[in-house]
């Protein structure tokens, strides 16, 4: 009987399941670790939404006024301090018309700081158009154009040909004292420059980076020499250049040999 009851609870403590106790600590680390985030999101949300408390706009104005400037930008900076894209605020003030450089800067803890550059103009383009000092027409309906600018026009969308032909003479003639007051290409093609002093420069349509070149080695010298003389220089020719006098006068030409280039220039007298 014994030996029963023996085998009976040997049976009982064989069957018996040991259950595995609950993970109660890395329960609790993953939850406290949800709350750490969650609570970090909600900060980083209200700290992106803080709204932007001050702007500092620097700048030589002339043309453009800070009031335009955050005006233009107005709808970026509603969206707080961190949110703000800077740049695309960027690319806001350089599209306007007098905007040629912009940066922009966070300064903690919701300031921004604006620097921006005007463009200068440099010539006229056309009626009412302004190209800067690269030849980038940056206004093309301008309420007013200075008087002092050198004019530029020609043929419609031809401005970048002639804005950097211009730019090239004008660094040329600085050591000569020399200067270019207005260029113009015709619809048929052919270039014209008038320089400060008056004289007319006559290029025509064919080879005028070759005739501007001998322009620049040989006209330019004549030039200095007689410029309260002259009237025009017409450099429509294969092999040289006239010269037109202002009292009108036509005598026997002398020609001019330029020294070391075979070129003769006929001189009208």
């Amino acid at each position: 009987m014994a030996r029963k009851q023996a085998k009976r609870r040997k049976q009982q403590k064989a069957h018996k399941v040991t259950l595995p106790s609950f993970p109660w600590r890395k329960l609790s680390a993953l939850l406290l670790a949800i709350a750490i985030i969650t609570l970090s999101y909600q900060f980083s949300a209200e700290l992106l939404n803080q709204p932007i408390r001050a702007i500092t706009i620097e700048g030589p104005f002339q043309r453009v006024s800070a009031l335009q400037i955050e005006a233009a930008i107005s709808d970026e900076l509603a969206s707080g301090f961190l949110s703000a894209n800077l740049s695309a605020i960027q690319e806001m003030l350089v599209a306007l018309p007098w905007i040629d450089q912009a940066n922009v800067v966070r300064r903690w803890p919701g300031n921004l700081e604006i620097s921006v550059t005007e463009q200068i103009p440099a010539a006229s383009w056309g009626e009412s158009g302004l190209l800067n000092t690269r030849g980038e027409l940056f206004v093309s309906a301008a309420r007013h154009v200075p008087a002092e600018l050198p004019r530029l026009s020609g043929p419609e969308g031809q401005y970048p040909i002639v804005a950097t032909r211009y730019l090239d003479i004008r660094e040329k003639l600085l050591h000569t004292g020399l200067d270019v007051r207005r260029v113009h290409v015709d619809a048929r093609g052919a270039w014209e420059m008038t320089l400060a002093n008056g004289i007319d420069i006559r290029l025509g349509r064919r080879d005028v980076g070759e005739r501007i070149q001998l322009f620049l080695d040989v006209a330019v010298n004549i030039i200095s020499r007689h410029e309260s003389e002259i009237e025009f220089v017409d450099m429509r020719y294969s092999n040289g250049f006239t010269i037109g006098w202002k009292n009108g006068s036509r005598a026997s030409a002398r020609d001019f040999e330029t020294e070391g280039s075979g070129l003769v220039a006929g001189i009208i007298e």
